[in-house]
């Protein structure tokens, strides 16, 4: 701890002056090239592209990203699973990501991978998917768009319950997504809106780990962000076009439904999170 010393003002005022230069570059000095922040959160339902992967249940999720000032950065995010999404072992999601963020003019890009793992569960369920990313803002409004794209791969296949599918099949998938946020002022509120549209793989994969469960759908979401310092409760409005009388619905089943009652884990729901930032 510093040791507190009173000196006359105008010497304070011209030792301040003197010694700015001094502190500025030390400061500058002290700052670290790397910096560290993560997430811990608890959901009543992991919805993932607005189909639950954790059966219509509540999850527990949490991760750590690495940053360093070039705009590398490195990290992972997990969730418990349940339901369609049980992959055995653990029953945990974990993935691990890498990307690049850059600004070009007034737009900040992000480019990157993710890879989905499911840690001691099923063989043939790891996956890869790049991504790119533009954010920006208009006044309060902030946008941001996003292209993903998983390039063809075993856990992607169309390997069961649809007219084209076979056993080694390899599929891709695309998703399209577009975000949208306004921080009402004054207020710790943001408001938020998502749109998706997914486009690829048919069928459930060789493991269920399909992200076109019905070859191609749109998901959609509404709702609101309350901030109390690193706390922020959330809540939103969950859909897709997924229709639980449709036949691509229909050809799915068990699998795609609940597993208690055979109620359908891709149509509307209420979200509520509760997530910590550090």
């Amino acid at each position: 701890m510093k040791s507190i010393v009173k000196w006359p003002r105008a010497w304070v005022a011209a030792a301040a002056l003197a010694a700015a230069p001094v502190a500025l570059a030390q400061e500058a000095s002290e700052e670290k090239p790397f910096s560290v922040s993560g997430t811990v959160a608890f959901v009543t339902d992991y919805r993932f592209r607005g189909v639950s992967q954790s059966d219509n249940s509540v999850a527990i999720q949490g991760g750590l990203t690495f940053s360093h000032e070039s705009g590398l950065y490195a990290g992972f995010w997990s969730s418990s699973l349940a339901g369609w999404g049980t992959f055995g072992g653990p029953n945990v999601e974990l993935d691990l990501f890498g990307g690049y963020t850059f600004d070009l003019g007034p737009v900040g890009m992000d480019a990157g991978f993710t890879v989905y793992t499911y840690p001691g569960g099923a063989d043939t369920t790891t996956f890869v998917e790049l991504y790119v990313k533009a954010s920006g803002s208009l006044g309060p409004v902030g946008l941001t768009g996003g292209v993903f794209y998983a390039p063809k791969q075993t856990p992607l296949g169309n390997w069961s319950n649809h007219p084209d599918s076979r056993v080694g099949d390899k599929e891709d998938n695309i998703y399209l997504s577009g975000d949208i946020s306004y921080g009402i002022g004054g207020t710790p509120i943001t408001l938020k809106a998502h749109v998706g549209y997914s486009d690829g793989n048919p069928g459930l994969g060789p493991n269920g780990t399909s992200i076109a469960p019905t070859g191609s759908y749109a998901d959609w979401l509404i709702g609101a962000d309350v901030a109390f310092g690193p706390v922020t409760l959330g809540f939103a409005y969950v859909d897709t076009s997924i229709s639980d009388t449709s036949a691509d619905w229909r050809r799915l089943q068990p699998n795609f439904s609940q597993v208690a009652n055979g109620k359908a884990i891709s149509n509307a729901k209420f979200v509520f999170s509760i997530t910590g930032a550090f």
